[in-house]
């Protein structure tokens, strides 16, 4: 599996995730001049920022130690920026992250709730 088609795979397998755990999907993909978040959602009153990361290999360690703090600081400015475009979206927000990792056949999938902060 490449990597484009292993990140593609990744975020249709945490969007799946996240509708299962009772997430409403409200974007996937959104860009803007700072950065890419992979999917925007709603969780009751807070909109969730999603960063997903996928690996197929054990090689350079895991999908959460691949996020930089240039990354970091880059969703953040996107979050603020979905939000100023979106008056009607929630006030409360936070950013998390997905990991993904290929296992042969099978996969393994880490949520971590509050994975950026604004502090970062």
């Amino acid at each position: 599996m490449n990597r484009i088609s292993s990140g593609k795979q990744g975020e249709l397998i945490a969007q799946k995730y996240l509708q299962q755990a009772g997430f409403s999907i409200i974007a996937t993909n959104w860009r803007c001049e700072f950065a890419e978040v992979d999917i925007i959602a709603l969780n009751k009153d807070e909109i969730v920022f999603f960063e997903v990361r996928s690996k197929s290999t054990k090689d350079f360690g895991t999908p959460a130690e691949s996020i930089t703090r240039r990354k970091r600081q880059k969703l953040i400015c996107a979050a603020e920026q979905y939000l100023s475009e979106n008056p009607e979206a929630p006030a409360d927000w936070r950013i998390d992250f997905i990991g993904v990792e290929f296992l042969g056949s099978s996969h393994q999938l880490e949520h971590i709730p509050y994975a950026v902060t604004r502090d970062d």
